[in-house]
C-alpha cells in the first residue's frame, strides 16, 4: 500500500503577518511605558534627594530633641538641687472640742509647704485646717464644737529649729492655704519658687518634691545608725527636732506624666504618699505648674494636685489679707 502524502503547510498569509507584528510591537511599547511609570514612581527624583544644607537641618533638630529629652529626664534632679532648701516639712497638733472640755480629737498633722512669696508658704487647706475633709470633725464642728491648731510649724533643710506658721488665708474653692511665717529671718537667701504662667497639657513630664510619709520617710532615708536608733520613735515634733538638728530633713522628689487636667484639677503618676500633701509640682521648665493634693488608693496613676490658677489670686489676697476667692483664715 503507498502511504499517504503529507499537506503541505497552510500558507502564511501577508495580512496575519501584519497584525502579529502589530501585537508584538504594540506589547513591546506597553511594556516600555510601565518600566517607565514604575521607575518615574520609585525612582527618587532630583526634588527628593536631600541637599546638605537639609542634612544639617535634620541633624540640628535632632540634637536639640536629644537636648530636650536629657533635660527633662534630668528635671527631677535639677529642681531638687536648686529650690531644696525653700520646700519644708509641715507639723503640727490639732483639737476639735466644746468649750473648756477636754478635747474630742487631738490629733498630728504632717505635710509640705514651699516659698511663694517673702514670708509666704503655699500647702493645702487640709493641712493649715487638719479639720478640712475630716468627716469626725466636721460632724462634731456642726454640732458646736470649735477647732483650732495648737502648733503648726516647718522645718526646713539645712536649718536645725522649726519656724512657726499661721494661716494667711485659704481657698474657699480648692484644697489650697498659705500661710504666714513668724521669722522672716529664717528663710533669708531661700527661693521663692516661680509659678507657670500658662496652662499645662497632658503628656508633659511632671516633677513632684516632698515629704511622703513625714518623719518615717525621712527616717528610712537616713544612716543606718540613725535608722536603727529612730526607727521605732513615734511622729512627734521630738524626732522631728532630731532630723533637723541632724540635717536630715531632706525632701524626695519623684516624677511622671500628667495624665489629665480636668478644671483645676491636675492628675499625674507622679507617685506621693500621706506627707507629701502641699508640695510643688513641676512641670519640664521647672516652674510650679500645681500643689499636690491628694491619691487614689489602688491606682498609681491618679495621684491628684490644684492648679497654680487658683494659688495665684490666694497669694495676693494673703498679701492684702482681703480678697472674694478666699474665706478669712481662722485665728
Amino acid at each position: 500500500m503507498s502511504e499517504p502524502e503529507a499537506e503541505p503547510p497552510p500558507e502564511s498569509s501577508p495580512v496575519t503577518e501584519y497584525w502579529a507584528q502589530a501585537v508584538q510591537g504594540l506589547v513591546g511599547i506597553v511594556l516600555l511605558l510601565g518600566v517607565g511609570l514604575l521607575f518615574h514612581s520609585y525612582a527618587p527624583s532630583a526634588s527628593d534627594v536631600p541637599h546638605p544644607e537639609d542634612l544639617t537641618d535634620q541633624v540640628r533638630q535632632l540634637s536639640r530633641q536629644v537636648d530636650q529629652l536629657q533635660q527633662q529626664q534630668g528635671m527631677p534632679a535639677l529642681v531638687l538641687d536648686k529650690y531644696r532648701n525653700s520646700i519644708g516639712y509641715i507639723f503640727g497638733v490639732y483639737r476639735v472640742g466644746f468649750g473648756t472640755k477636754a478635747p474630742v480629737i487631738r490629733a498630728r498633722v504632717s505635710g509640705t509647704g514651699f516659698l511663694v512669696a517673702e514670708g509666704l508658704l503655699a500647702t493645702n487647706r487640709h493641712v493649715a485646717e487638719p479639720w478640712f475633709g475630716d468627716s469626725e470633725a466636721e460632724a462634731l464642728i456642726k454640732r458646736g464644737a470649735s477647732a483650732d491648731l495648737e502648733s503648726l510649724v516647718v522645718f526646713f533643710p539645712g536649718s536645725p529649729t522649726p519656724v512657726s506658721l499661721s494661716p494667711a488665708a485659704v481657698s474657699s474653692r480648692g484644697d489650697l492655704a498659705v500661710l504666714r511665717l513668724a521669722d522672716d529671718a529664717a528663710i533669708t537667701g531661700m527661693l521663692v519658687l516661680p509659678l507657670a504662667r500658662s496652662a499645662s497639657a497632658p503628656g508633659e513630664l511632671v516633677t513632684v518634691v516632698g515629704y511622703p510619709l513625714g518623719i518615717a520617710g525621712m527616717v528610712a532615708k537616713s544612716p543606718n545608725g540613725i535608722f536603727e536608733r529612730m526607727a521605732y520613735r513615734h511622729n512627734d515634733i521630738n524626732a522631728a527636732s532630731e532630723l533637723a538638728a541632724l540635717s536630715l530633713i531632706r525632701p524626695s522628689a519623684t516624677w511622671g506624666h500628667l495624665g489629665d487636667v480636668v478644671g483645676d484639677k491636675l492628675i499625674y503618676d507622679a507617685p506621693t504618699a500621706h506627707g507629701g500633701s502641699g508640695g510643688p509640682v513641676f512641670n519640664s521648665k521647672g516652674e510650679v505648674i500645681g500643689v499636690n493634693s491628694a491619691y487614689m488608693d489602688g491606682f498609681s496613676g491618679g495621684t491628684i494636685g490644684v492648679s497654680v490658677s487658683l494659688l495665684k489670686p490666694l497669694v495676693k489676697a494673703a498679701r492684702s489679707s482681703d480678697s472674694d476667692s478666699v474665706t478669712p483664715a481662722k485665728k
